[in-house]
């Protein structure tokens, strides 16, 4: 009987088995037709579910067949409760589309759309977008592997970035139009530069987690300040949520590099923010006892781990009238790099580089970032609202360089066993910040007809180097044991004060009155802005040497007796009186007339932004200089005109033209010179603004939900384009020295394309981008006089790729995203293709970055009640920074450290190997 039994039981078995079917179909927003990501489907009195996948669609498997009731659920979204019958195979494709949960929550939803948080929203507002533009959705970089705003740049079509000494992002390169023919925004409104020569703002202060989207601005209107060539950049931070919200988390993680080798510092708590000029006045004879020990007291040890965390907390009171929102960051971060630098001269009638010696470098560096910002806006009703907005960011880095050169008898010989050593330890506390705060105000008349929006905009930017120390120390090698001897002969201490402060103070007015025209709109627009900038700037240097008793003192090589040494001040009162201690000023007004034009199929939109640029400095100590004082005053019309052609509702062509300029920067400008790395860099009064035509096209398609397709082409013919050069002092032709100039005409053009695909839980996002430039500029090269037989100097014009433009960059990054588990996964890529790193003063010595390949992973699992747990990987390939001259010769050849190789020489290699980062994730809503 029990047999007869367990056979009927496995013949129902199968039978249910062989009857059993899946469905499949997708849920959509009934309004926007937008695919809904996420959305829970229950299969009832069954026990059956699923959610949608990144396309909005869904599977369950083996269901009965027969009449069946699904519920679907979707959080703002009215219940639907669907009555289907399942056939045994061949079942129908389900389309479920869900309204929204009533008037209210409707309102949420639009709100919560406008904020481009999520890759749906982000989507949306680059289809609605007047300008040509890419967005990086605020869970798209909360997902992503980057932890700073620079970082998050690298994965934006047409952009590649520039890394710091310790392996980060720091600045970024718009369509290979180098950073400084970039400006940043924050929420719209333009900010300054705490850069101590530039005015582009290094994006590593940012903190990504502040931002709700990232917008990268490719084409300007007439409402836009019209100093961006390249582009713009506009960090949207977080806005005042509709109910309660909290979002919290804290990581920790460590660097490989220093699981490889210690990390060395020095001690930066007695440091002395001003000099002893500045604290005991202009007379003052300075001496060893005015100067801390502290940056000459070194340590060598493992870090501690990283440690970064968040807390933002926003709320709506008083029936959604007020809204609130403060978010905080905090990162203690331990970096670094092992980096090998080959100098090199140039010989012979060809000019050809010979490498000279080998310095081989280690950099430590402790980053503490700190960012801050608060929103609190006020809707008096449909017609009037006030926000006030400030924004705090302070990035302090603590770095410590520690090097030691070889030359063999005055070449770079490491077969020969006798070297001449230089040993240079530089200690550096550097810290930037930025402060913004922004009273801003909409409002409407006349039954929404006319629009007046307004700000009024405070700014700060500040940027201090004290006790900038460096010591050097001459060492010999013999039969390859080497020991560290005595101080240089010259300067062997240097200690330099650097400070700058910008501030900023601006008005910002924009009028729109409205024209219904039939089945369209007419917007007729007008305004403009007023910002006074001041800058000043201070320099500071004083050096030390051994006395003469002294001067043939020993040292080992653990540098204890540093903070004993007994040194005299050369220069007891410091040499204050220099060209970068000085006092600038920029007032800048604009006004702008634009129409835009909205139809069913078309979007016109023509006008023109005139500005008007008084920029000028004044030197503080000009004795014996020949531009104590110095200005600039000019006015540009910039024209531009889009138009958008819906080809449906999903595919529409964008084209552009606009008219842009590029201001010096005030370090520029003043007749400057200081030493910072390996070369002099000057300052250049005559310098002139540089102006460009810009052309865009692009197919734009966006199939539904998170997807997009976008295909597009540009020109730019750029006057006066400002390049640094290196170049020969007129008096004393021997003096190398790198300045600003400007080079005739450059052209630089491209295409770009960006994907983004779903299937189900599988997402892929891709990137390429080609770009195209060439400017002329003056070389050196050498030949033979014919009369005398002796090498000489001459000049020929050479053609070239723009300073920092790839001609090849790419993204791939492939996703999983499992709603019902909770899982989000990301591999990335970036390829940034070979760049000019350095122009040299030299024919075919330009120096070269390597084309290099950076890749990074995370993952985050999230569980019930709010919590998360997250992985990030950062660098994962150890992909260095290579330095290369194209060419070689055979006096390089000689070197056996693999340098020539594929008609190329390397000149410098830095690794930064991988980073891990394991962090907790709340979030309460």
């Amino acid at each position: 009987m029990n047999k007869i039994l367990q056979i009927l039981l496995a013949l129902l078995f199968c039978a249910t088995i062989a009857s059993a079917a899946k469905i499949k179909g997708h849920v959509y927003d009934k309004q926007s037709g937008e695919a809904l990501v996420g959305a829970t489907i229950i299969l009832e009195k069954t026990g059956k579910a699923a959610s949608t996948g990144l396309d909005g669609s869904f599977e369950i498997k083996d269901v009965p067949a027969g009449a069946a009731t699904i519920r679907v659920t979707y959080i703002t979204y009215k219940t639907i409760v669907k009555e289907i019958v399942v056939l045994e195979k061949d079942n129908p494709h389900i389309k479920i589309y869900m309204e929204s949960a009533g008037k209210d929550l409707n309102e949420v939803v639009i709100r919560a759309t406008a904020s481009g948080s999520n890759d749906r929203d982000a989507r949306r507002i680059e289809q609605n977008a007047t300008q040509v533009m890419n967005i990086v959705s605020g869970r798209s970089i909360e997902v992503s592997p980057d932890l700073t705003v620079a970082n998050v740049m690298q994965r934006v079509s047409g952009v590649s970035i520039e890394r710091n000494s310790n392996g980060d992002g720091q600045y970024a390169i718009l369509r290979g139009m180098d950073k400084r023919y970039n400006y940043t925004l924050v929420n719209g409104v333009k900010i300054p530069s705490p850069d101590n020569k530039y005015r582009y703002v290094p994006l590593d202060l940012f903190p990504s987690d502040l931002l709700d989207r990232l917008e990268v601005y490719k084409t300007l209107t007439p409402n836009l300040e019209g100093d961006a060539i390249g582009g713009a950049v506009n960090m949207v931070m977080k806005n005042a949520p509709d109910h309660f919200q909290v979002n919290a988390n804290i990581a920790t993680g460590y660097s490989q590099l220093f699981f490889d080798r210690n990390f060395t510092s020095f001690n930066a708590s007695g440091i002395n923010h001003k000099s002893p000029y500045e604290i005991n006045g202009r007379t003052y004879n300075a001496t060893q006892a005015d100067f801390a020990k502290g940056t000459l007291d070194y340590t060598s040890k493992k870090p501690a781990p990283n440690l970064i965390g968040s807390l933002s907390l926003g709320q709506r009171f008083f029936d959604s009238k007020l809204g609130v929102i403060v978010a905080g960051s905090y990162q203690n971060t331990y970096r670094g790099s092992n980096s090998t630098f080959y100098n090199s001269a140039v010989n012979g009638t060809d000019a050809y580089a010979v490498i000279t010696s080998k310095s081989y470098r280690e950099y430590s560096e402790q980053q503490k970032r700190l960012g801050l910002h608060g929103k609190v806006d006020y809707v008096f009703d449909s017609n009037n609202k006030l926000s006030l907005y400030n924004v705090y960011v302070n990035l302090k880095n603590q770095q410590l360089r520690d090097a030691v050169s070889t030359t063999y008898n005055g070449v770079y010989d490491p077969a020969n066993g006798n070297a001449e050593l230089g040993y240079t330890t530089r200690s550096r506390l550097t810290e930037q910040q930025i402060y913004n705060s922004t009273l801003h105000g909409d409002h409407k008349f006349f039954n929404e007809k006319f629009k007046v929006q307004w700000s009024a905009v405070y700014s700060s930017a500040k940027n201090e180097v004290p006790d900038n120390t460096t010591i050097s120390l001459n060492g010999l090698e013999k039969n390859f044991v080497d020991t560290r001897t005595s101080l240089v002969n010259t300067s062997p201490v240097n200690r330099r004060w650097e400070r700058n402060t910008d501030e900023d103070k601006a008005g910002y007015l924009d009028l729109t009155y409205t024209f219904k025209t039939g089945t369209g709109k007419l917007d007729v627009m007008a305004g403009g802005l007023y910002r006074d900038k001041q800058r000043s700037s201070f320099f500071n240097n004083y050096t030390l040497a051994p006395s003469a008793a002294d001067a043939n003192d020993r040292y080992g090589v653990d540098f204890q007796k540093y903070t004993d040494l007994n040194l005299v001040v050369s220069n007891p009162t410091g040499a204050v009186s220099n060209p970068l201690t000085y006092d600038a000023s920029e007032k800048t007004g604009a006004g702008y007339g634009m129409l835009k034009y909205v139809g069913s199929k078309l979007e016109i939109l023509g006008g023109v932004r005139v500005e008007h640029t008084n920029q000028g400095y004044n030197l503080l100590f000009p004795a014996g200089e020949t531009n104590p004082a110095g200005s600039q005053v000019y006015t540009d019309v910039l024209p531009s005109a889009t138009v958008k052609y819906h080809l449906t509702d999903k595919t529409q062509l964008h084209a552009s033209y606009y008219k842009a300029l590029n201001r010096p920067g005030f370090y520029e400008i003043v007749p400057g010179k200081v030493v910072n790395e390996e070369y002099q860099e000057r300052g250049n009064p005559n310098l002139k603004r540089a102006l460009s035509d810009n052309y865009d096209l692009r197919y734009e398609l966006f199939p539904g939900a998170s997807e997009q397709l976008l295909v597009g082409a540009f020109y730019k013919r750029i006057k006066d384009p400002i390049e640094y050069t290196f170049q020969a002092d007129a008096v004393r032709g021997q003096d190398i020295y790198y300045s600003p100039g400007n080079f005739g005409t450059a052209k630089n053009y491209g295409a770009e394309i960006d994907y983004i695909k779903f299937f189900n839980k599988i997402g892929l996002k891709a990137n390429y981008t080609y770009t195209h430039s060439r400017i002329t500029t003056p070389k050196t090269s050498r030949r033979i006089n014919a009369t005398t037989g002796d090498i000489e100097a001459f000049l020929v014009d050479q053609s070239r790729p723009l300073f920092g433009q790839s001609e090849h960059i790419a993204n791939l990054s492939l996703l999983y995203k499992d709603t019902k588990k909770g899982w989000d996964v990301q591999i990335a890529g970036a390829y940034t293709g070979p760049r000019i790193n350095t122009v040299s003063q030299f024919l075919n010595n330009d120096l070269y970055q390597q084309g290099f390949i950076q890749m990074d992973a995370s993952a985050e699992k999230r569980f019930k009640g709010g919590l998360s747990v997250f992985v990030k990987a950062g660098n994962i390939l150890n992909t260095p920074t290579k330095l290369f001259i194209k060419g070689t010769n055979a006096e390089n050849d000689r070197i056996k450290e693999e340098l020539v190789s594929k008609g190329r020489t390397l000149i410098r290699a830095d690794y930064y190997e991988q980073t891990y980062l394991l962090g907790l994730r709340y979030k309460f809503n």
